[in-house]
């Protein structure tokens, strides 16, 4: 294999390489800065990027760490840039808004201690959108993200810039975080793999609000479901500063096994979840052709829908949304000259938040319940389901985000992500796989989700799913 094809290998095999000392971790940060360099300035994935001497003489000392005999964990010698609303420590936390202070975190996350402590070099941040709102990555820090196979379109969001990174090969595997499909759209929009983790598997920031956060998660992206596994096995397990963090351990990231009977499994495909729920032309065609993959892995497919209504599905992600949003940012409200450098998106949700009372919070309290509920009788007869992952392709750029779908107005700027907010309400692992690309050869996926809990068996379907489907091996014009 030449120097050049390093950032191109499996996560999981440059963790074997690296740890066999078949390739050094300076040659590995060699070539995924020359990858950066080479790529990053047309698609703005990764920004405030450090050093690169700097960075080089940390691969050397995870070198001489090998040569002593001392490997730190499966990231050993890994580039990693962070999505830019985590902390890294060094690095300042823009959060895409220039009213975030500009001096470096001094701490990392929760999830970035652990990936560094598995031996990552932190090397710069992944772009994202201003304060994460909206499923399309710009600011007015960092500009716009472009799309991995068609930079005159959107790569998503709000881990857009980790998704593009992954396409291109400047990032092995890269964290993410996920409220309204964020791990999962930009996925989809530039063909990787994104995982929604199961509610408080991978722990959230102790130093927030620790209780009525129950929506935003962080989680792992990879381009093999295989190297998303194991950055998962990286990140998750219980914190006792955060008392909603899931106690179910997985295995280590190199005992992870994924193999697994496929054969006779059931699953449900919701199509657009709810008839009315508008789609863009093809997308649904494409989910379809890839239940054959499905079926040819020896699954049971049926159709099925949701039991609950679509207002109170979309009534409680408003107010819920509107709560955590509007209660993190709403202390701008207090100062006109600070609100009014808001995004117009963020503007509305502190907005809105005010109208919020005890008696509307727990009726959306309520309504979460009843989505919870209708997933758990849909699993009484399926052992996983399967929906698009986005409503629409990957959009203009240029744009803010789709005033439509398929001829029906959005009324807010994120309705045209509805598809997503089921599985955040029921706290699900949910899982963006490859569905293929359609006309103009832009991508979409498929959202495979399993019960509370069963992330291990969504990543072993997904596994096998990904194998065999094949998609993965369409790689972006730039890497031709």
């Amino acid at each position: 294999m030449s120097f050049d094809d390093l950032p191109d290998l499996s996560a999981t095999e440059l963790s074997r390489r690296i740890a066999a000392r078949d390739v050094s971790c300076r040659e590995v940060m060699q070539a995924a800065l020359a990858r950066i360099d080479a790529l990053n300035p047309r698609f703005n994935a990764i920004v405030s990027l450090r050093d690169p001497a700097q960075l080089l003489a940390e691969a050397g000392e995870r070198d001489a760490e090998l040569a002593r005999g001392e490997r730190r964990g499966w990231m050993h010698g890994f580039p990693l840039a962070v999505k830019d609303l985590s902390h890294a420590a060094g690095l300042p936390t823009s959060m895409g808004s220039p009213l975030s202070p500009r001096s470096p975190a001094r701490t990392d996350s929760l999830h970035v201690a652990r990936m560094r402590a598995a031996g990552a070099v932190v090397i710069g941040k992944t772009n994202t959108p201003e304060f994460g709102l909206g499923s399309h990555t710009y600011n007015p820090v960092f500009g716009i993200t472009r799309n991995a196979y068609d930079p005159a379109r959107s790569a998503g969001g709000s881990s857009g810039g980790a998704a593009v990174a992954l396409a291109l090969g400047m990032l092995p595997v890269a964290d993410g975080s996920d409220m309204m499909g964020s791990l999962r759209n930009p996925a989809a929009f530039n063909n990787v793999i994104g995982m929604r983790p199961s509610r408080g598997r991978v722990p959230g920031d102790p130093e927030q609000e620790l209780f009525f956060q129950q929506l935003g998660c962080e989680g792992p992206m990879g381009r093999t479901v295989e190297d998303t596994a194991r950055l998962l096995a990286v990140q998750a397990g219980f914190d006792t500063r955060v008392p909603l963090s899931s106690p179910h351990p997985l295995p280590s990231p190199d005992a992870l096994q994924l193999d697994g009977e496929t054969r006779g499994l059931r699953i449900g495909w919701l199509g657009s979840v709810w008839p009315e729920l508008p789609l863009a032309p093809g997308v649904r065609e494409l989910g379809e052709q890839s239940l054959d993959t499905f079926r040819a892995l020896g699954c049971e497919v049926e159709p099925c829908t949701l039991d609950v209504p679509r207002e109170h599905n979309w009534s409680a992600w408003l107010r819920l949304r509107q709560l955590l949003v509007g209660g993190k940012l709403g202390a701008y409200l207090s100062d006109p000259k600070l609100f009014a450098q808001l995004k117009p998106e963020a503007q509305w949700e502190i907005e809105q938040s005010r109208h919020l009372d005890a008696a509307s919070l727990y009726q959306a309290s309520l309504y979460r319940s009843n989505v919870y509920r209708a997933f758990l009788k849909l699993f009484e007869r399926f052992d996983f389901v399967v929906a698009p992952t986005a409503q629409v392709f990957p959009f203009d750029a240029e744009l803010h985000w789709p005033t439509e779908v398929n001829g029906v107005k959005s009324d807010t700027y994120h309705r045209w992500m509805e598809i997503v907010t089921p599985f955040t309400l029921a706290g699900l692992p949910t899982l963006n796989v490859r569905a293929g690309f359609g006309e103009g050869g832009l991508p979409m996926g498929l959202q495979l989700a399993g019960p509370i809990h069963a992330d291990l068996d969504v990543l072993r379907l997904g596994h096998a799913y990904d194998q065999a489907c094949g998609w993965g091996a369409r790689r972006p014009s730039a890497l031709a």
